[in-house]
């Protein structure tokens, strides 16, 4: 079973792939449970009134989400491709950008799990990606 599942991970060298793969994982789940309950978005913005996290805000996030994890998915398994990995990179830039405004200027958050882990992540992956350009995306 395990060598069935690892015939489907990418075959580039470094780690830098199977992590990609483990976002975009992990972000199609999320993107999933918003079209069914926002308990999960409310964690994240929970300094406004609930009543101000509604159920469109949910499904554009989660269309937002499903977009990255499909740009993510496809760098797991193109890494070497500069355009898909420069968009990567982006998505990563963008999420961290909505995240750290949503807390330090709009303030509709605070420090809690919710918002960490999107920061963690974006933060994590923009520096590895950043520091591992030429590794991976050979001019």
């Amino acid at each position: 079973m395990v060598s069935f599942l690892a015939s489907y991970l990418p075959t580039t060298a470094g780690w830098l792939a199977h992590w990609q793969l483990i976002v975009a994982t992990t972000a199609v789940f999320n993107f999933v449970q918003n079209f069914f309950t926002l308990k999960f978005t409310r964690r994240i913005y929970n300094n406004v009134p609930s009543s101000s996290v509604t159920a469109l805000q949910a499904r554009t996030f989660a269309v937002w989400t499903l977009t990255s994890a499909v740009i993510r998915g496809y760098a797991a398994y193109n890494i070497n491709n500069k355009i898909i990995y420069d968009m990567a990179f982006m998505s990563y830039l963008i999420a961290f950008g909505h995240f750290s405004s949503e807390l330090l200027i709009f303030r509709t958050a605070t420090i809690n799990p919710g918002v960490l882990s999107p920061v963690i992540v974006s933060t994590t992956s923009l520096i590895w990606m950043f520091t591992q350009y030429d590794f991976y995306v050979r001019s």
